[in-house]
C-alpha cells in the first residue's frame, strides 16, 4: 500500500507509541495535513457516535488508544480497563468498517496471551488458556480486537489486521509511578534514589519473572510495515526476540544509572506473568520486520531522555 495520499486516523496518536508512528508516516511522505489525531479530552471513543464521526472520510485507521498501566494500576482499575479498552476497540473498528475505510490496524498487547503460554509465545497458542490474573481484564478487552478483526474479515471482507507488541519502552514513555510500566518505573525509582543519596530501593515481586522488551521506535516501524504490507486478520507478534529476568533488568538499570545501593525485593507483591518472550517469525516472514535497537542502546537512550526531561516526565 502506497501511503502518500492516504488520509490516516491515529487514535492515541499523541501518546507514547503514537508519536513515533506519526514520525514514521511522515518519513514515508504522508502529508501532515492528512494525519488526524483525535484527543481523548475532545473525543470519547467509548461512544459509538463519536467513533462514527471521527472515522468519516478516512482511508486508514490505526487504533493505538488505550487505558493502560503496570501491575498495580491493573489491579486497582480492573473494571475501568476492561470497559474502556473493550468499548474503544469495538466502536472504532466498527465505525471504520461502516465508513468504508480501506484498512484498520489494531494494536493489541502481549497481555492477551494465556498465563502459561509455551515460550516463545507463538500466535497459534493465543487461545490455549486464560491470561495472567492481574492484567486479564485489560488483556481480554484488547483480545476482542482479534476476534472482531477476523469476524469482520470473514463476513464483510474488511481488511483489519491485529498486531501484538511486547512491553514497549523508550523516550517519551509514561514515568508516572502510579501508572507506568516496569522500565520507566524502575528508571525513575533508581534515579530518584541516586539523586538523594538513598542506599536502597524496594522492588515488587521476587525478580524471577522474565520479560521481553521492544524499543518504541522499532515498534512504530513494525506497525507501519504491517500497514504497508500485511493484509490478513491473523494476529502477528511484534517483539525483539530477547528475554531478561526482572532481577537482571533492575541490576542493569542500576548500573547504567550509576546507582550503587541495595535492591530489596517485596515478595508480598505479585510478579505478574512468569515468563514472556515472543516468537517473531511470522512478522519477519509476512512483512520483514526486525527490531534493530539493542536493549542496552535503547535503555541508554531512555535514561538520557528521562534525565533531560525529568520535570516534564
Amino acid at each position: 500500500m502506497n501511503l502518500k495520499d492516504k488520509k490516516i486516523l491515529i487514535t492515541g496518536g499523541a501518546g507514547f507509541l503514537g508519536s513515533f508512528v506519526v514520525e514514521k508516516l511522515l518519513e514515508r511522505g504522508v502529508k501532515k495535513e492528512n494525519i488526524t489525531i483525535p484527543r481523548s479530552k475532545d473525543f470519547d471513543l467509548r461512544r459509538q457516535d463519536v467513533a462514527t464521526k471521527i472515522t468519516q472520510g478516512q482511508n486508514i485507521v490505526i487504533h493505538l488508544a488505550a487505558n493502560v498501566g503496570g501491575i498495580g494500576y491493573n489491579r486497582e482499575k480492573a473494571g475501568e480497563l476492561f470497559y474502556d479498552n473493550m468499548m474503544m476497540g469495538v466502536n472504532t473498528l466498527h465505525a471504520a468498517y461502516e465508513a468504508g475505510a480501506e484498512k484498520f490496524v489494531a494494536v493489541g498487547t502481549v497481555c492477551s496471551y494465556p498465563k502459561f503460554t509455551p515460550v516463545p509465545f507463538r500466535e497459534e497458542d493465543f487461545w490455549i488458556g486464560y491470561p495472567e490474573e492481574t492484567n486479564a481484564p485489560y488483556g481480554l478487552a484488547k483480545k476482542m480486537l482479534a476476534v472482531q478483526a477476523l469476524a469482520y474479515n470473514t463476513q464483510y471482507g474488511f481488511n483489519a489486521v491485529n498486531l501484538l507488541p511486547v512491553n514497549l519502552y523508550g523516550p517519551r514513555d509514561n514515568f508516572d509511578p502510579g501508572s507506568s510500566h516496569v522500565i520507566p518505573a524502575l528508571i525513575r525509582k533508581v534515579i530518584e534514589a541516586r539523586n538523594v543519596g538513598k542506599d536502597f530501593i524496594d522492588v515488587w515481586g521476587t525478580g524471577s519473572a522474565t520479560r521481553e522488551f521492544l524499543y518504541v521506535e522499532d515498534a512504530a516501524e513494525g506497525i507501519v510495515k504491517a500497514l504497508e504490507r500485511y493484509d490478513k486478520p491473523d494476529p502477528v507478534n511484534l517483539g525483539s526476540g530477547m528475554e531478561i529476568s526482572i532481577k537482571d533488568l533492575v541490576e542493569k538499570i542500576s548500573l547504567l544509572c550509576n546507582f550503587k545501593g541495595t535492591i530489596r525485593w517485596d515478595s508480598s507483591k505479585p510478579d505478574g506473568q512468569p515468563r514472556r518472550m515472543l516468537d517473531v517469525s511470522r512478522a519477519i516472514r509476512e512483512f520483514n520486520f526486525h527490531a534493530h535497537t539493542s536493549f542496552d542502546e535503547g535503555l541508554r537512550k531512555t535514561i538520557a531522555w528521562y534525565e533531560q526531561n525529568i520535570h516534564a516526565a
